[in-house]
């Protein structure tokens, strides 16, 4: 299995600026794996063998309202994840391109932080395996370390995200947001994303306004995504 070490080091490097909001969250589930009755190590494992934020902190929550149901839990953490298929959808064309066994390394450690710094740099440079990788692998070991402390730390800081750190990971999103919206049709999709989201979260429980503003962005992306016949007349 290569590695173009440059491009690894480059995903490291264009990850970094999202650990700022990362850390804090993942410290504070730590602490609320604690507060839930978990024990550190259970903690730490769900951190290693999962990664994936929102579907820890609603599996450890239901753990507190003293939900026993296996299948329950599995159910609605699919439920709230079901957004990966539509990111894994997206980078097909290329990760089917490389081995077995990478892609799904790639697709284990993909989550939404590492997607949308792969998706940066399709756009600047084309796609690379090894920079998807590079990137994965800093928010995945900052994850973990910041489980770690946060099991360690948990009594001397009750609630990290009171500090207003929490603010720093959609501040990060936004300023690699707002380059791409260049054209009309970008400005739609992210138009109607908001639109579909706010509405959603307000009139809807849960996390759905998530998953329908994915929906709605990708529908009407394709729609206004010119055809490969038209892009080569013009």
């Amino acid at each position: 299995m290569t590695v173009n070490t440059a491009d690894l080091h480059r995903g490291v490097r264009d990850a970094l600026p999202i650990l700022l909001g990362v850390v804090p969250f993942g410290a504070t589930f730590g602490i609320v794996g604690l507060t839930v009755g978990l024990t550190p190590l259970e903690t730490v494992l769900m951190s290693l063998a999962v990664f994936a934020g929102a579907a820890q902190f609603i599996s450890v929550t239901m753990l507190g309202m003293g939900v026993a149901d296996f299948t329950l839990i599995v159910l609605t953490t699919l439920l709230i994840n079901l957004r990966h298929l539509l990111m894994g959808a997206s980078l097909a064309p290329y990760l089917t391109r490389l081995p077995l066994a990478r892609q799904a390394l790639l697709a284990f450690v993909m989550v939404d932080e590492s997607y949308a710094v792969t998706m940066d740099r399709i756009a600047r440079h084309g796609y690379s395996d090894s920079h998807q990788l590079g990137a994965s692998a800093a928010l995945y070991v900052a994850w973990f370390l910041a489980t770690v402390a946060g099991v360690l730390l948990g009594e001397y800081i009750p609630d990290p995200l009171a500090w207003g750190l929490d603010f720093a990971l959609p501040a990060t999103f936004l300023a690699m947001l707002v380059p791409r919206l260049a054209t009309p049709a970008s400005l739609a999709v992210c138009l109607v994303a908001a639109v579909v989201a706010v509405a959603a979260a307000l009139l809807l429980p849960g996390k759905w306004y998530i998953l329908l503003a994915a929906l709605a962005a990708t529908l009407v992306g394709g729609l206004l995504e010119p055809s490969p016949d038209k892009e080569a007349k013009a």
